[in-house]
């Protein structure tokens, strides 16, 4: 029996809509990001906002106004309350300290744009200039790392010394496939790599369940539109490419650093220590003990003094 075009067209469909039902269903069910970044958001988050040329960015200000400040730089995916007991510890001491969250994280917009060191350098930039802040002292963690030191590089006048927590090191990873894609990025992305970040910051801590609400800013942040996109874009155009050229850089620059690192990091391994301290061997280097990758956080009655301490000598 000869069945008609429109029927055979509709048996052969039936496999292919079975097939792509799958997919959107598991993008559906993964995708956590059901609000928008705007006004009305941001009304309930502490600290400060400001208008620059890629967006809103969220930052805190504190501490005396006649000081230097001390700009804290977060890493790949974390809001800022990451530097929570930096912050406290050196506000308390008395010192001016900044921190904000990088585009696509926190409550900083998620535009549209490659982020790359160039992206990250510009937002420091235009914030030190709304703030009319000329000079800073910078901290960094992870990535934050190496976003700090190519800042001090590209703009020595505008900083004083350097300080580096288990700072990102790396030649360049080579991104999956499946994350290159246009397409197929974004969907990884959604169904395979975002759900596991939260779990994921655990292993950044050597007693992760001492800090039971630690999370908390983490999941809020994902429930705002273009965070995925944000960090997916960060794997394409930063972590892929070679950041140890600016540590030499910094070297040379005979700035003061100041260099700390958990002794039991998983992310960026303390061994990794030996290769920035050979490149910076001004490097006055801490280890912590009983600390992971965010060792400022898990022990800040050890690292807020020797940080107190570097920042007044």
């Amino acid at each position: 029996m000869r069945r008609s075009t429109p029927a055979i067209a509709a048996i052969l469909l039936i496999p292919v809509a079975a097939v792509t039902a799958l997919p959107v269903m598991r993008y559906l069910q993964s995708d956590q990001e059901t609000l928008a970044m705007d006004d009305q958001a941001r009304r309930q988050a502490p600290g400060s906002f400001v208008k620059l040329s890629a967006g809103v960015t969220h930052y805190q200000l504190g501490g005396p106004a006649a000081a230097v400040p001390v700009l804290l730089v977060p890493g790949f995916s974390t809001p800022y309350n990451v530097w929570d007991p930096t912050y406290d510890g050196l506000t308390n001491a008395g010192f001016r300290v900044l921190r904000y969250e990088l585009f696509g994280r926190g409550f900083s917009d998620r535009p549209s744009a490659r982020y790359d060191a160039g992206f990250y350098d510009r937002q420091i930039v235009e914030l030190l200039d709304a703030l009319a802040i000329s000079q800073v002292d910078i901290g960094g963690l992870s990535m934050g790392g190496p976003i700090s030191a190519t800042f001090a590089n590209r703009h020595p006048e505008r900083v004083r010394r350097v300080l580096l927590f288990d700072p990102g090191y790396w030649t360049g990873i080579s991104l999956p496939y499946g994350l290159r894609l246009p397409i197929l990025g974004t969907y990884n992305m959604a169904v395979a790599v975002a759900p596991g970040l939260p779990k994921s910051q655990w292993a950044d801590f050597v007693h992760p369940e001492r800090y039971p609400h630690y999370l908390d800013p983490y999941l809020d942040q994902m429930r705002y539109r273009g965070f995925r996109r944000a960090i997916l874009e960060t794997l394409r155009n930063y972590l892929t490419s070679d950041v140890t050229g600016e540590f030499p850089r910094l070297g040379r620059s005979g700035k003061p650093v100041l260099l700390i690192w958990g002794r039991s990091d998983q992310d960026v391994p303390i061994e990794l220590s030996a290769d920035v301290r050979k490149a910076v061997p001004q490097a006055e280097f801490h280890p912590i003990d009983d600390a992971a990758h965010i060792p400022h956080f898990e022990h800040p009655e050890v690292v807020n003094p020797i940080v107190i301490e570097f920042l007044r000598r």
